[in-house]
């Protein structure tokens, strides 16, 4: 069972605590807001009315404890900053932070967070593909290079087996999974055959997954 402490419930963070339900983890969620705080309670372990830009109160929460700290303290810079801070200060063991631009990124990285949320940036990169496709369903940038995308199968595959298709040697695209009625398989032989309205998981370079699918 992981343990979280979840910093900050503006729309991302209630988000965040929202997905995190799901999950077999113990999570505290702090913000400076009461209203938020008693919102968060439907879906998190405790929730705090807390000022984490406090040394004090860090102090107290015991961070070094948790197995991981998100920050999600996107419109303040300066408490954001200040809180990562005092996090790895007190011996936060990882700790993730929400960026809201490029040079708050960088910010966050230098007073040590271990990794950064730009969801900014991740979603313009997915608007940007879908808009230049209608097979693409959805996308994660994993580099500048690499990616993972969910796309309708190509007609010209219908019918046909992974083995025939074999995009993998054609292309140097991995097929992960296949979509069919709403039931995702990761599953993949080279015997799976393609249906019709089937949606297809394949990781690879972005260049040639475009060629792939002539995107």
């Amino acid at each position: 069972m992981k343990s979280v402490l979840l910093i900050g419930l503006g729309d991302f963070g209630m988000h965040i605590a929202k997905e995190l339900s799901y999950s077999n983890s113990e999570v505290l969620a702090v913000d400076v807001n009461e209203d938020r705080v008693n919102e968060a309670l439907k879906y998190v372990t405790d929730a705090q009315i807390g000022d984490c830009t406090n040394k004090e109160y860090i102090q107290s929460l015991g961070v070094s404890n948790f197995d991981v700290c998100v920050v999600t303290i996107g419109d303040d810079l300066q408490s954001s900053l200040v809180t990562v801070t005092l996090l790895k200060e007190y011996g936060a063991v990882r700790v993730v932070a929400r960026a809201s631009n490029e040079m708050h990124e960088t910010l966050l990285v230098k007073v040590g967070a271990d990794s950064t949320l730009y969801p900014e940036k991740q979603l313009a990169s997915w608007t940007a593909v879908s808009c230049t496709s209608d097979t693409v369903l959805d996308y994660i940038k994993l580099s500048e290079d690499y990616a993972i995308f969910e796309l309708m199968v190509p007609s010209e595959w219908i019918g046909k087996s992974v083995v025939e298709i074999d995009v993998r040697k054609k292309y140097a695209v991995n097929v992960l999974g296949i979509k069919r009625d709403d039931d995702l398989t990761m599953s993949i032989s080279p015997s799976t055959v393609f249906e019709e309205n089937d949606s297809v998981f394949v990781l690879g370079n972005k260049k040639s997954i475009q060629k792939a699918f002539k995107i």
